[in-house]
């Protein structure tokens, strides 16, 4: 049985070449004054067929070159927040595996339950980049009614199904702290907009409390918004939170066909850009983008095929300043 660490078949190889050039020009290098920070939602990121093609009778269908290719994207990044990792983490150490001791993670336990679909949330980070810098918790609504978190009636009537995930991360003598999510998509779109607002107000008060200390707090994920401006963006953005700019009119998935008005508008990077009129992101904003990978791997497949190969999902990412 084929290990990831061993050296691939010749067609594998070449194609990962070319994935290589693919990113190169797509995606900034790391440098010594940058910092490269990405989402992505990796499809049931669970368990691997250790063969370097898997077969019509094989379970999952993504298979060691489907790893390669999410392990050479994943490496272009300093941390990476990933959602939809399940219980079973074969995949995942195998990703880390191919990406070598520099690399570590953190992670989430499973939301166990039909809504939570046997998720965690995760970060990946080279070490040589960035450091874990001390936090690491789960967002957790108050019941207290009296609290600064007021919701409006009726907004939120229980815990985040998936809970978002914080963790505080120093690069050079810069702190960021990121918050992944995945939110509940739920039957309708309507069933969304009380998470979404229970989020975007947690994440201003927690803003408001750390406005002294620099902390550049970043949310990044899967919001399940579906177009920009309609009601879950609205929700999205109601206290403040300003998406990366270029990411605007960005496909997000494999299935979207270059329309923003009908395309889905599901993941996104945002932070405050002022906090008690103030500016609130000390790490300085240089460009965003996404990495569509449609064409430049396993073209031979469908998209549906691909979207349970690598993802349904691409990875969207930003570029600070240090």
């Amino acid at each position: 049985m084929p290990e990831i660490t061993d050296p691939p078949p010749a067609d594998v190889a070449a194609e990962l070449a070319a994935l290589r050039q693919a990113l190169d020009a797509a995606i900034p290098p790391r440098l010594a004054d940058n910092l490269l920070i990405a989402t992505w939602n990796v499809r049931a990121f669970g368990s691997l067929t250790r063969k370097w093609h898997s077969g019509p009778n094989d379970s999952p269908r993504r298979d060691l070159h489907a790893a390669l290719c999410i392990a050479e994207i994943v490496s272009r990044f300093d941390v990476i927040a990933i959602q939809e990792v399940k219980a079973d983490l074969r995949a995942l150490r195998d990703l880390l595996k191919k990406l070598g001791p520099n690399w570590a993670f953190a992670l989430t336990d499973v939301t166990y339950g039909s809504p939570g679909n046997g998720e965690r949330l995760a970060y990946l980070f080279d070490t040589t980049r960035v450091r874990l810098s001390g936090l690491a918790c789960e967002l957790v609504v108050p019941e207290d009614p009296d609290t600064s978190l007021s919701l409006p009636a009726n907004a939120f009537q229980r815990q985040f199904v998936r809970t978002p995930y914080a963790v505080s991360f120093l690069a050079g003598t810069k702190t960021f702290v990121l918050v992944t999510l995945h939110v509940i998509y739920g039957d309708n779109s309507a069933g969304r907009i009380g998470e979404l607002t229970a989020i975007a107000k947690w994440l201003r008060n927690w803003a408001e409390q750390e406005d002294d200390y620099g902390h550049n707090l970043i949310c990044l994920g899967d919001f399940n918004v579906d177009r920009i401006n309609d009601p879950l963006y609205q929700a999205f953005v109601s206290t403040g939170l300003t998406p990366a700019p270029d990411h605007a009119h960005l496909p997000r998935t494999v299935f979207d066909k270059g329309q923003p008005e009908l395309d889905s508008f599901f993941d996104q990077v945002a932070w405050f850009q002022t906090v008690k009129g103030k500016p609130y992101l000390t790490l300085p904003y240089r460009k965003g983008g996404n990495f569509d990978f449609r064409g430049k791997v396993m073209a031979n497949l469908t998209v549906q095929q691909l979207s349970f190969r690598l993802s349904d999902h691409f990875p969207l990412w930003v570029e600070f300043g240090r």
